[in-house]
This record gives structure tokens, sequence and C-alpha cells, in this order.
């Protein structure tokens, strides 16, 4: 199984990007999918979580209102929306998958270690 993002780059503060993540060798549709974060010199962060069907959501509170999380099960992706980019935003994000199709919490789903793939990572600079 291989995860591959991309659509990081530079954007000024205000801008926009959109982040893309395939999965590559098995079918995740029905399975959660994330979106992490890493900052030069801090922990991974969650920052977004994609229930199988895409119905359910939830956000870290930093990124809600600017940044939409969805997935296409037929394309086998999930994508991170970020709107109103700010430089605290800056990091290398990751997308994570959990192989269940359990109902989850999303204090769980909050959990680096809950997932069991994970994507390369794609740097995501914003210049203020």
């Amino acid at each position: 199984v291989q995860l591959q993002a991309s659509g990081g780059g530079l954007v000024q503060a205000g801008g926009s990007l959109r982040l893309s993540c395939a999965a590559i060798g098995r079918t995740f549709s029905g399975y959660p999918m994330a979106w992490f974060r890493q900052a030069p010199g801090k922990e991974r962060e969650f920052v977004a979580v994609v229930s199988g069907s895409g119905s359910l959501t939830h956000y870290v509170d930093s990124v809600k209102g600017r940044f939409t999380i969805s997935r296409d099960n037929v394309k086998n992706t999930v994508y991170l929306h970020m709107n109103r980019l700010k430089s605290e935003d800056t990091a290398v994000y990751y997308c994570a998958i959990k192989d269940s199709r359990a109902w989850f919490a999303a204090v769980q789903a909050m959990a680096a270690r809950w997932y069991d793939y994970w994507g390369q990572g794609t740097l995501v600079t914003v210049s203020s």
C-alpha cells in the first residue's frame, strides 16, 4: 500500500491550496482518512479526518472554517482544501488511513498512533 501526497507549495498568507493524497495498491473506500501536519521543531498535529462514507468530518480548532477535508472513493483519494492560509499553517502535511471500517470517536481519530498507513508528506509554506 502506498499513499502519494501532492499539492504542497509556497503561497502567500490569505491564499489557498488543495492537497491530494491517492491510495495505491488497494481500495480504501469506507475507511477513515485524515491529514496531519508537522511544523519544524514541533510534534505531528492532527488537522482533519473524514469518515469512510465522507459524511462525517472533524477538524482541529485552528483550521475550522478555513480548511475542508473531502474524499473521492472512486478515485481512492482524500483532499484537503485550505483557504485563508496563515503563516502558522506552514508545515509538512501527511495523509493517513485507518485500516478499519469500525465506528470511531473523534478523539480516537486525533491520535497519530491510531492510523495504519501514512503518506510521505508534502510541504506547505505560507509567506507573510
